[in-house]
């Protein structure tokens, strides 16, 4: 790793920069136009957020908060806990333990740095990771690999599906950081009772590694206000979805990044109900006067990302989306798949249900909703298997009415790389052009962004779809 790198630590970077940007709400617009002039390199990210108002003023604040107390845990007296997207961090926040999800750092450092976390990301195959082990963990793992980040306590994780990449990058910095570890085994069915027994009492022997590890016990009150204000936010994401289905759709492209980012960082917390809030009141007044969440106001086409999104310097695949007026219709990160979602229809046993009644329903709810979250939910094996990648697809582009679908992902994404054409010429059966790209989400040394763009262009015109 370069020296230069090794000068500050990598959380307390992305903290300074996420502070002072989101007191740029603060001031008036005028002083805000004039800020922008003083911050050429920010202006990309941090633009495209701020016009969205007030949810993109908090966005940014929710941001600033989540990484503050990453690195002010100690200061606070709480336990560290590193983890990944595909793991709730709402038992965390029942037993008072600050997360710090790998996939959400790196993919800050990408849109936040002409850099990106490529040090980051190199450091971790100097240390031992492969060059396909998945970049998503590797970005902010080369940091805390290389002891440029606050020291964590403990690493707890889901196996994300079979995502073998994601579950050995946790597994080799818990080894290599000799740090506590559990991981809790996937759900091969969601809906059989067998699986859901086994996988609810892997998350119970969760919860008694992490009281002996925080020397504290879980507080069934306090879980139960964070499953209530879960439901809370699942019927504002519910909302949202509604509002998503009229044409054109009042939500703006960059919405979705809000509804997964703030889910990953803050569920059952009021902070991020707030945005939630915010963000319905925004669309519900643009649907009421049939206006589409496009700046341009005209939406051509519709497209939903059956994976995930591009995160390489600033907001420019969005933009791109918004440019071309391309309505971002979700993917697998946005949904909730609570129960009475609107595209649960086929889905039978895909969706979970809060119950705050009991001790066991309390504890049987947070199992069930882990196991809900993306990969776990939807790669879990064969792709075109009952409630598994294909069907959810369907459902989701038909309750959405998709005109193509995009993927993206990560050279390390073997398990969908290896389905990933059968899957496409499905979608194409089924009356769905649509387009694999070729980039990796979190490093553009694989793809650069113009690249990307120049095949985004081709499959748009090729196809005749603008």
């Amino acid at each position: 790793m370069r020296p230069e790198i090794k000068e500050y630590n990598f959380d307390w970077m992305l903290g300074s920069i996420l502070h002072a940007a989101a007191k740029t709400a603060d001031g008036s617009h005028k002083e805000y136009e004039r800020l922008l002039d003083y911050t050429p390199y920010f202006k990309g990210i941090l633009a495209p957020i701020m016009d969205e108002g007030k949810p993109g003023i908090t966005f940014l604040k929710l941001f600033s908060e989540y990484v503050n107390d990453i690195v002010h845990s100690r200061d606070q007296g709480k336990k560290l806990a590193m983890t990944t997207f595909c793991f709730s961090p709402a038992i965390f926040h029942a037993l008072n333990v600050v997360p710090t999800t790998l996939e959400l750092l790196t993919a800050l450092g990408g849109l936040m740095w002409k850099r990106g976390t490529f040090d980051y990301l190199d450091y971790s195959v100097e240390l031992g990771l492969t060059e396909t082990a998945c970049s998503a963990q590797r970005g902010a793992l080369g940091a805390y690999l290389g002891g440029l980040a606050t020291e964590v306590d403990f690493i707890v994780c889901d196996t994300p599906g079979v995502c073998d990449t994601n579950a050995n990058s946790f597994a080799f910095a818990a080894s290599y950081l000799d740090k506590p570890y559990y991981q809790l085994n996937y759900p091969q069915k969601l809906a059989d009772d067998r699986t859901g027994k086994y996988h609810i009492d892997d998350y119970k022997e969760m919860i008694k590694f992490l009281e002996t590890h925080t020397g504290r016990k879980l507080d069934l009150d306090r879980l139960g206000e964070v499953l209530e204000e879960i439901k809370k936010q699942d019927k504002l994401v519910a909302d949202l979805e509604d509002m998503h289905q009229l044409k054109p759709t009042p939500i703006p492209v960059i919405y979705n990044l809000f509804i997964y980012a703030g889910r990953f960082m803050y569920a059952g917390l009021p902070l991020y109900t707030k945005l939630l809030i915010e963000m319905v009141e925004a669309a519900k007044a643009k649907a009421q006067k049939g206006e589409s969440g496009l700046r341009s106001g005209k939406e051509k086409l519709r497209a939903f990302m059956c994976y995930i999104d591009h995160y390489t310097l600033n907001t420019k695949f969005w933009e791109w989306l918004d440019d071309h007026g391309i309505a971002h219709m979700g993917g697998i990160l946005s949904r909730t798949f609570a129960d009475g979602d609107c595209y649960l229809e086929g889905l039978e046993g895909s969706s979970y249900k809060i119950d705050t009644s009991s001790m066991d329903s309390m504890l049987d709810s947070i199992a069930q909703m882990n196991a809900r979250l993306p990969m776990v939910r939807s790669i879990r094996g064969q792709y075109d298997k009952p409630n598994m990648w294909l069907d959810e697809t369907l459902s989701l582009v038909k309750t959405f009415k998709v005109d193509c679908v995009l993927y993206n992902g990560t050279p390390g994404c073997r398990n969908t790389w290896g389905m990933v054409k059968p899957f496409a010429m499905e979608l194409e059966k089924n009356g769905y052009p649509t387009h694999i790209m070729n980039a990796d989400a979190f490093d553009d040394r694989v793809e650069s962004w113009e690249a990307t763009k120049e095949r985004l262009d081709e499959f748009f015109k090729v196809r005749g779809l603008i």
